[in-house]
């Protein structure tokens, strides 16, 4: 049997486990392989939820009626390499690599990939995933955080990601890569306590 204890990203593992030993853990838990080390995050707090159902709404909504692609919402194991499997609160497929959507899970990069800012997964969303998603070419990347209301769009460029803004209440966010997107941010906090 797989060892399931949590794993700190501070204290390496000392055996890199593999996609293989992944699909050896049980189904009654989250878990994601970063570098090779299980980690077990806790369950997302209420605030968490509601954002990312509000959230998740309206981009499904948008991207069904554009007919774009596939969204889907954790969890759902996204493979990035034999040693890094994540599941992000939100990932978008677009049409054209639907191919990477299998019954299993999602093979290889999403176009875009939304994480939603916790106290236990800030450190690893702000800084090892968004290099990880860099260097396995996600274009897009947000950062929402519930508590201070805002929700950072970054885009892929040369050396890693650029901020193109920071949307909070008050504010609509718009997508580079949905483009027409539209979400009232109004929406997505305001009403979640």
């Amino acid at each position: 049997m797989l060892r399931t204890e949590p794993v700190s990203q501070d204290s390496p593992a000392t055996t890199k486990l593999t996609y293989e030993d992944y699909q050896q853990t049980p189904d009654d838990e989250r878990y994601e392989l970063l570098d090779g080390a299980l980690i077990v995050p806790p369950a997302p707090n209420t605030a968490h939820q509601s954002v990312q159902a509000e959230l998740g709404w309206r981009m499904a909504q948008f991207v069904r009626e554009e007919r774009l692609g596939n969204l889907f919402f954790t969890p759902t194991d996204v493979v990035l390499s034999s040693t890094d499997v994540v599941q992000p609160d939100l990932l978008f497929i677009s049409s054209e690599r639907a191919h990477t959507i299998t019954p299993a899970n999602i093979q290889g990069a999403p176009d875009l990939i939304v994480e939603i800012r916790s106290d236990s997964t800030a450190e690893r969303d702000e800084s090892f995933k968004r290099q990880l998603y860099a260097d396995c070419g996600v274009v897009e990347y947000w950062l929402v955080d519930p508590e201070a209301e805002t929700i950072s769009v970054l885009l892929l460029g040369e050396n890693g990601y650029d901020e193109a803004a920071t949307y909070t209440v008050g504010q609509a966010l718009t997508s580079p890569m949905l483009d027409g997107l539209l979400i009232n941010l109004d929406d997505v906090f305001l009403g979640r306590d």
